[in-house]
């Protein structure tokens, strides 16, 4: 454990970040899982609305810094295009 007063703020402020981080990564994951369940049961309907909902909760844990733009945009990607793809089939 750290023992200069610059060195505990660190450390308070990391766990502060990481909490926030980690509360920012689940919901993501959370948002996720419920496209890929819709698109599990085959519900198309159901399968746009969680993409719709899903894609704000992605973009705003890139903003927020607790996951890189790049890969933001490619689960966002890959999950548009599991939708698309069963609404085609559908």
């Amino acid at each position: 454990m750290a023992n200069h007063k610059s060195a505990l703020k660190r450390n308070r402020q990391s766990q502060e970040r990481r909490a926030r981080n980690r509360a920012n990564k689940s919901e993501v994951k959370t948002a996720i899982r419920r496209v890929t369940d819709a698109i599990g049961q085959k519900s198309v309907d159901g399968a746009q609305e969680a993409l719709k909902a899903a894609i704000p909760v992605i973009d705003r844990a890139a903003v927020k810094g607790a996951m890189h733009k790049n890969s933001a945009s490619r689960k966002v990607s890959r999950l548009t295009k599991h939708v698309n793809a069963l609404a085609q089939g559908a």
